[in-house]
């Protein structure tokens, strides 16, 4: 009896030790906040290209897989920083050309600022990999499309190939890989997913999807489940234009939402949204990356998701056709949104958030909701907040 008094006594010993120090980073996040500019918090919400800073690039530009992007941090670049600052950066192979030069980009954009900038990538195996299908100097394993691993039925398989894209991505300096794909190949007439998908059975990707994020988190790498709510159903691609699923809630949560309700369950700290459109959910025709129901209802409320949302690039046809760049970021920032990801115009995006949260559009209150959970989230990964 002695001795389980005692075993007790250092459980609960434990849990106040560890209650101690969660209040002491939270009190540490909380100073550093105070501490920002307006903003440097606004800066925070963004992941941009590179390029976005480098004055030498037209914005329709920016989406030009054709033409060469940014491969270094010039001066006029860090310039632009401190006018733009941004939360993160996410790479595409026009900004890589060889090791060294992307050692060396990873290295100089990681020290930028106060607080350092998660570096991002699309890394998921298959036809999207921006080092593991580059031509030049990687000596990396090639993964196969996630279709095939999961045709083969085995979790396992999804776990190895994460770990090895996630020690590559580690080497290289990157933070974050944008994968792995959680939605279902359920439409064969969706120009988009197709084999990035591992399947269409839902139970089958579900464990596919945990452990390809275990792979990548043991490997030191943290993923980002994708499309919220679904992007396998739709028969269009949002890259180009209008997109759509008449699928109800019902029908989506008995199918697509298994594989992330899994991920969630599995502690899953980041969720891309899809920008296609649920006309039977939301009655509307607005997309998911900008509809509260979607967002904050849906997925922060009815699933219990308390990580970061990242929208899908609001640079793609299905957002910057239908909204100006910064009505764009106010509304999905708005939907419930913590991350927003490559808007078409960075600059107008930027001043119009700011103006937002000084007019009172958006609250101080639900910004420093947002930011304190990415600063929680880079202290995590070991980017931590400058003392000033």
């Amino acid at each position: 009896m002695i001795l389980k008094s005692l075993g007790m006594i250092s459980i609960m010993a434990l849990l106040s030790a560890a209650h101690r120090s969660a209040c002491a980073e939270q009190d540490e996040i909380r100073a550093a906040m105070e501490k920002m500019s307006l903003r440097e918090k606004v800066g925070q919400l963004f992941v941009i290209r590179p390029d976005a800073l480098d004055g030498k690039f037209q914005i329709e530009q920016l989406e030009d897989i054709n033409i060469v992007g940014s491969v270094e941090l010039t001066q006029k670049m860090r310039e632009a920083f401190e006018t733009y600052p941004c939360g993160g950066f996410c790479l595409f192979r026009k900004n890589i050309v060889n090791p060294e030069q992307l050692h060396t980009l990873t290295t100089e954009l990681h020290a930028l600022g106060t607080d350092a900038p998660l570096l991002a990538i699309d890394e998921e195996g298959g036809r999207v990999a921006r080092i593991g299908n580059h031509p030049y100097g990687f000596d990396v394993p090639r993964i196969e499309p996630m279709e095939e691993i999961g045709s083969r039925g085995d979790p396992a398989k999804a776990y190895e190939a994460a770990y090895a894209i996630g020690q590559y991505l580690r080497d290289y300096g990157l933070d974050v890989d944008f994968a792995p794909v959680a939605d279902l190949n359920t439409n064969p007439e969706s120009p988009v997913i197709g084999n990035r998908a591992f399947g269409s059975d839902p139970v089958m990707a579900a464990k596919m999807v945990t452990q390809f994020l275990k792979g990548l988190e043991d490997a030191g790498i943290t993923g980002c489940m994708k499309h919220f709510p679904g992007h396998g159903d739709a028969s269009a691609d949002t890259h180009v234009g209008y997109a759509e699923t008449l699928k109800t809630w019902d029908e989506i949560r008995a199918c697509e939402m298994i594989p992330f309700m899994a991920g969630i369950a599995a502690g899953c700290e980041m969720i891309m949204t899809a920008h296609i459109s649920l006309p039977n959910v939301t009655g509307t025709e607005e997309p998911s990356t900008v509809s509260r129901q979607i967002l904050t209802e849906k997925l922060r409320g009815e699933l219990g998701y308390t990580g970061l949302i990242v929208t899908d690039a609001l640079a793609m046809r299905a957002i910057h056709e239908k909204y100006p760049s910064d009505e764009a970021s106010i509304r999905c920032f708005l939907a419930g949104a913590d991350i927003i990801l490559m808007p078409y115009d960075y600059a107008t995006a930027f001043d119009g958030v700011a103006a937002a949260v000084e007019d009172g559009r958006i609250s101080m209150e639900r910004l420093d909701e947002s930011v304190y959970r990415i600063l929680a989230f880079k202290r995590k990964l070991g980017l931590r907040h400058d003392a000033r």
